[in-house]
């Protein structure tokens, strides 16, 4: 019995020892300024490189290019829930270190903040589709009753197609979940190793896995759907609605404020 419970503190130990060079590699690849900086840049680079792709159709259909894709249905369908649920307790736990409850709670309504955000954008997004639509039949493509199905929800459920001036939703909440995301994990590059604990750890690979997910899935959405415009658009309303917050609002003093030690854009 002695040598299983000394096993399973030796495993015990060799994992948390992984998670901690993992989370020091990690924070080392987002100190580096230019890492974060070029962010942004580098969605509009995928979102443009993307449509070309597309529209020379150099890339041939995959797994990814089905949108009910297991990345797509489980992830990016719910992406702003797994955003919100991984943030919320890692903004807790990151920044109580030398912090007041107070300054927590501040912080924490940037996730209010960024949740107004979506659902401002969604919404619109949303209703310009309605409002510059019409519902056509799916073997005539002949416009069907137009006085009466006036909504995209409306004209999916009777069975007909949508077309209307679509923005990329997808285009929009993985560039501008990675960026909030990117911006909130900053607190963890200036904790000494010696005060992480085992669940902020695992929030942080957590975070950076789900960022990955969504770089790679904005890629997808880039080579495989919308139009280049509906992309450029998506884009855009994130990298806006991030630099706007993060960029202009939350230097001042009335607002949720930065993340500890985050250095302001220019």
């Amino acid at each position: 019995m002695t040598v299983f419970v000394s096993a399973v503190k030796h495993n015990t130990q060799n994992n948390m020892g992984a998670a901690g060079s993992l989370v020091n590699s990690l924070a080392c690849l987002w100190r580096q300024p230019c890492t974060r900086a070029y962010l942004p840049h580098l969605f509009f680079c995928i979102s443009f490189i993307g449509s070309v792709l597309k529209t020379t159709g150099l890339v041939p259909e995959s797994y990814f290019s089905n949108s009910r894709n297991i990345l797509n249905l489980y992830f990016v369908k719910v992406s702003w829930a797994w955003t919100i649920a991984l943030l919320l307790p890692f903004i807790r736990y990151s920044n109580i270190y030398n912090r007041n409850h107070t300054f927590v709670l501040r912080r924490l309504t940037s996730l209010l903040v960024a949740t107004l955000i979506w659902y401002i954008c969604t919404e619109t997004f949303s209703y310009i589709e309605d409002i510059t639509g019409s519902c056509y039949e799916s073997d005539t493509m002949q416009v069907t009753h137009g006085d009466i199905i006036a909504t995209k929800a409306a004209c999916k459920t009777a069975g007909f197609i949508w077309d209307g001036f679509d923005i990329s939703g997808h285009s929009f909440i993985l560039a501008y979940s990675s960026l909030v995301i990117v911006e909130e994990m900053v607190p963890m590059l200036n904790i000494p190793q010696s005060d992480r604990n085992v669940p902020l750890n695992c929030l942080y690979i957590a975070l950076n896995a789900i960022v990955a997910i969504w770089i790679w899935m904005f890629g997808c959405t880039s080579v495989y759907f919308h139009d280049i415009i509906d992309k450029t658009i998506g884009t855009l309303c994130g990298i806006l609605g991030w630099y706007m917050t993060y960029g202009v609002w939350y230097p001042m003093s009335f607002s949720p404020g930065l993340p500890p030690q985050q250095k302001q854009h220019a």
